[in-house]
């Protein structure tokens, strides 16, 4: 014979019928938080050189913020500049490599350790240093140089504009700094032309000698030492982290800003100039010339068109 419970003692016993229930939404700390920083944020937020002073290597690091005021703010997820920009909310977006950003439940574990006054936890007292991640790998004498020694750089001075959410909205031309594969893409045109830095317009903007010079935001602009990493792993063949080599994009379309020399070289770049090659406005030595073209399979660059800018 069915039992039936009225509405008022249904609700009178809910709080204890409750209360027997496993919780699975323990209060989150630190500990929990600094995984997520560690794999995904410290990349770019580290040391001295970390966006606006903002470093995540400790959450002492963390609570001191950046050089515009606190990043999170105790009790106050909606106010809170880091979850504002892990969510989209303030822009760019952040991590600025993404996508893929955070995951909804790791946003979420985010809010909640922010909303319950970001509780340190046992093991991650304030002014624990935590396991900082290991710096990024220089490559030794005789090494060739790959994609995991220039990442940072890409990273922290050209990945703000050149994402999917970058400062400027869209990344400018529609060229993506954000991962290895996006760098080396050639769909609209090659960038990067793995074994020829000369031919290779990421090169030429770093280096100044296509204008406007990059990074848009310098000077400072990158450093000798920088730009001749960034070099030497162009010319040792834009390999990938785990050290295999880029494939040659023949056949791909090129742009090129540069000065000219003497018998078609672009900033020292031989050019191939056939009767095809379209010469507007005379082009002289020593000219500031756009090349457009395409890279052919043994690595040589045809001219399809040249012009003074």
């Amino acid at each position: 014979m069915p039992v039936h419970v009225s509405r008022t003692l249904a609700i009178a016993l809910l709080p204890a019928l409750l209360a027997g229930l496993p919780s699975n939404a323990a209060e989150p700390t630190y500990s929990a938080i600094a995984a997520i920083l560690q794999n995904r944020c410290v990349l770019c937020h580290s040391g001295p050189q970390a966006p606006l002073g903002l470093s995540f290597d400790s959450l002492e690091q963390l609570l001191a913020g950046s050089q515009r005021g606190p990043v999170v703010r105790p009790g106050d997820p909606a106010g809170s500049e880091l979850l504002k920009r892990l969510k989209g909310l303030s822009l760019p977006r952040m991590p600025l490599n993404g996508p893929p950003f955070l995951s909804a439940a790791e946003i979420a574990l985010f809010e909640r350790w922010i909303a319950v006054g970001l509780p340190p936890g046992a093991d991650s007292p304030a002014q624990n240093t935590g396991a900082k991640r290991p710096a990024t790998p220089s490559p030794q004498p005789g090494e060739t140089v790959n994609y995991s020694h220039v990442e940072r750089i890409l990273n922290q001075r050209c990945v703000k504009c050149h994402s999917a959410s970058g400062i400027m909205g869209a990344a400018p031309e529609g060229y993506l700094l954000s991962s290895y594969a996006a760098t080396l893409a050639y769909g609209e045109r090659a960038r990067v032309v793995p074994g020829s830095p000369g031919a290779s317009e990421l090169v030429r903007r770093i280096r100044g000698q296509a204008r406007p010079r990059m990074p848009y935001d310098g000077p400072p602009f990158l450093d000798e030492k920088e730009i001749a990493l960034i070099v030497a792993w162009v010319e040792q063949g834009a390999r990938d982290a785990q050290d295999k080599l880029a494939p040659m994009p023949s056949g791909a379309k090129l742009r090129l800003h540069g000065t000219l020399d003497g018998n078609w070289r672009l900033d020292g770049l031989a050019l191939k100039v056939n009767a095809a090659t379209r010469l507007e406005h005379s082009p002289q030595a020593g000219d500031y010339v756009q090349v457009r073209g395409r890279l052919l399979h043994d690595g040589s660059v045809l001219a399809e068109r040249i012009r003074p800018r």
